[in-house]
């Protein structure tokens, strides 16, 4: 689903409260992985919107939670979102708030602060087709109980992986890949955090390709 016009008029009238955000107004930053190349802070969402408008996001769970208080007890709506653009780029976010809107909303919000750059690749010695399609090596990802690992496969193979991670490694961009889990994956929140966390460890290594590139 594509980020709704209720963000687009928002950004039409942001103003932005950070360093970062003035610079990218200005045209000094004109790209999101700039950002993280230069390792400046993420502070605001609409940073984000300004730099990827091509965003999208899928909603992997909602319900109700509820705490008991010395008023009586109070019930919210929690929804998890995933965000990405399906080239590089991909955030997960949870929110609460009496209404589901609000919910969604503030969902959609911590996935945009939380976003991360995906170094893709075609890691699978059975393939080499050099082609961004899959993940350069084998990385791990947890959160929680929830430990992924997630390995590069030969193009065509598809995603072998939960549900929740098939979202969130469909939204970053890698159309194909095998997974481990372990954990309680019924956890929907942490399963996707751990998927996230472990696309994110791909930057954490520079790779042969990206050698050539600088």
């Amino acid at each position: 689903m594509a980020v709704s016009a209720v963000d687009k008029v928002a950004l039409e009238k942001w103003v932005p409260r950070t360093r970062v955000g003035r610079m990218v107004v200005e045209g000094k930053i004109t790209s999101l992985k700039e950002i993280f190349d230069r390792n400046l802070p993420l502070l605001e969402p609409e940073i984000v919107d300004y730099l990827l408008p091509d965003l999208k996001y899928e909603r992997i769970d909602a319900g109700i939670v509820q705490k008991m208080t010395d008023a009586g007890r109070r019930t919210k709506f929690r929804v998890v979102v995933v965000i990405g653009n399906g080239n590089g780029f991909v955030g997960v976010g949870s929110g609460k708030a009496k209404q589901y809107t609000d919910a969604l909303a503030k969902a959609i919000r911590n996935a945009k602060l939380n976003i991360t750059p995906v170094r893709r690749g075609c890691g699978s010695w059975e393939c080499r087709c050099g082609e961004p399609h899959s993940v350069p090596f084998t990385v791990t990802g947890k959160s929680g109980s929830v430990e992924i690992i997630i390995k590069p496969a030969p193009k065509g193979t598809g995603l072998v992986a939960g549900d929740i991670g098939k979202v969130v490694l469909r939204m970053a961009g890698i159309r194909d890949a095998w997974t481990e889990s372990f954990g309680e994956t019924r956890t929907s929140l942490n399963f996707a955090k751990a998927t996230l966390n472990a696309l994110k460890n791909t930057y954490r290594f520079v790779t042969p390709v990206d050698w050539l590139k600088s």
